[in-house]
């Protein structure tokens, strides 16, 4: 049985080398810090609506949205979990993708089918094989851990009256120009999450928004309890929201471009190592021959990678692999080598 619940955090324990977690950075920018120890001064009074509108006002600004298209979640993970009050009677699911949506849909007793994509095509998605009767279809653009991005006009044509289409963008911002992004675009049924934690090395804080039509917001939100984020959410979803974060953003974006190619093209000149490209996130899927024994000897060596087995659709072989410079990379490719190499000593 898959373990949906297993995520990269889980294989980077402490003291290892961390390719298995895709935040950019161990800690928060300077400046974000000094925005997150500012708003300390307000945590002794409960977060008001207007903490919550300026954070609103912030992101609508940033996405060219009206603020009541915006909602302000606990990090990505609560839209997921929000998902079943929107009570579906059959949710599908594109996979290999990010498993907590199917979690929360399970758990609350929403029948799911599986729309699997395959290698040999890719991972691209073909929007006649989502079910027509599925009322409400769930997927990642760029997709967690295939790295795929794909098409807004793929994306446009699974959205129809009675079916809400979620787009998980958790990774969208590390994407030279967002291009592809639905968040820019008020649809019907249609609606795009969020996060802050990858970019900004927030997973602490869980901090993320969702976009959409007001009255589907409604409805996500209406078994939500009272102040359901902080105050320190608020003011960070209002701060990363703002230009000259969105720029440092972009920057920051086209250098993790410029090493991802890097780093695909030495893990290719490794025996038994296939990379998935193109590769559009801040990852990389590889397919490694004696996946698990590699991964293993990987963290017997000092270093992590998420293991692939648990996303559906995958194998032990899989394994993703977070993108860093390229002097941290070295490490990585070292000790894979080392294991891969006929004839090295392990």
């Amino acid at each position: 049985m898959t373990d949906l619940r297993h995520h990269g955090d889980v294989d980077a324990r402490p003291g290892l080398e961390d390719f298995a977690v895709n935040v950019r950075g161990d800690a928060p920018p300077a400046w974000l810090r000094s925005r997150l120890v500012e708003a300390l001064d307000e945590i002794g009074r409960y977060p008001s609506a207007e903490h919550d509108a300026a954070a609103r006002r912030a992101v609508a600004v940033r996405h060219g949205r009206s603020p009541d298209e915006v909602l302000v979640l606990a990090g990505a993970a609560e839209g997921f979990a929000l998902l079943p009050a929107l009570r579906p009677r059959l949710a599908a699911l594109v996979h290999p993708s990010f498993t907590e949506p199917e979690v929360a849909l399970r758990t609350a007793g929403v029948p799911v089918h599986h729309v699997l994509l395959a290698a040999a095509d890719g991972f691209q998605l073909d929007a006649a094989a989502v079910p027509e009767e599925a009322d409400l279809v769930v997927l990642g653009n760029p997709t967690n851990p295939t790295s795929v991005l794909h098409p807004a006009d793929t994306l446009r044509a699974l959205a129809r009256p009675g079916r809400v289409l979620v787009v998980d963008e958790a990774f969208m911002d590390a994407v030279p120009g967002e291009v592809e992004s639905l968040a820019g675009e008020a649809l019907d049924g249609v609606l795009v999450l969020r996060s802050l934690t990858k970019t900004w090395a927030l997973p602490g804080l869980r901090a993320g928004y969702a976009l959409g039509p007001p009255p589907l917001l409604a409805r996500l939100a209406a078994a939500r309890p009272h102040w359901p984020v902080g105050t320190l959410q608020l003011a960070a979803v209002a701060a990363c929201a703002e230009p000259l974060a969105v720029a440092e953003a972009e920057a920051a974006a086209r250098e993790t471009a410029e090493h991802r190619a890097v780093l695909a093209a030495a893990l290719a000149e490794l025996p038994g190592v296939r990379v998935h490209l193109p590769a559009a996130g801040p990852y990389l899927l590889l397919r490694v021959r004696d996946g698990e024994r590699v991964r293993e000897a990987l963290r017997a060596r000092g270093i992590a990678v998420r293991r692939g087995d648990t996303f559906p659709g995958l194998t032990t072989d899989h394994l993703r692999v977070a993108v860093r410079d390229p002097r941290r990379c070295e490490p990585l490719l070292v000790a894979l080598r080392a294991e891969l190499e006929p004839g090295r000593v392990r």
